[in-house]
């Protein structure tokens, strides 16, 4: 076992780990953090997304070894204490960005990571930004439409020219 310390939506956890558990059962197993979906265990999917130090990753191909020392955000730590959703988050649930919701947690870290990096990205760049999660169920349209709304509600002026 190894001794790992992390920072998990603003709470802090030292716990023990066998040094081949991957992020994704680390997460899900040992503090019951569910939102974070198992998909497809190869990297392929996108569904297991999360924040580590800043940067999406997908975390059934980081150890969690590997995260010792980090600062984790899931999907399950971006709302508000008082259950205000996220801008990404209300802005998936305003678009219809979901159908089955297996990829939706991943997704929106995918979107969030995006919009970090670019606040105003045009359809082809959100496209890029979200290439790495798949979702079987939708066209992806209603997904970019939502990205695009929450870039605005994040924005400075909070989406008004």
């Amino acid at each position: 076992m190894t001794k790992i310390n992390v920072s998990v939506d603003g709470i802090s956890y030292a716990d023990e780990v066998e040094p081949r558990t991957l992020l994704v059962h680390y997460l899900r197993e040992q503090l019951g953090k569910v939102g974070t979906v198992v998909g497809c265990d190869t990297s392929n999917c996108g569904a297991c997304t999360v924040s580590l130090d800043g940067q999406s990753v997908k975390s059934c191909a980081v150890l969690a070894v590997q995260a010792d020392g980090s600062e984790i955000v899931t999907v399950e730590g971006l709302a508000a204490e008082d259950g205000t959703l996220d801008p990404v988050q209300q802005a998936f649930h305003d678009f219809h960005a979901l159908q089955c919701g297996f990829c939706t947690p991943g997704m929106i870290m995918a979107a969030r990571d995006l919009l970090q990096n670019n606040p105003d990205p045009s359809e082809a760049e959100i496209r890029e930004g979200i290439e790495g999660n798949i979702c079987r169920c939708t066209g992806y349209q209603n997904i970019v439409r939502a990205v695009q709304a929450a870039a605005g509600a994040m924005s400075p002026t909070g989406g008004q020219s």
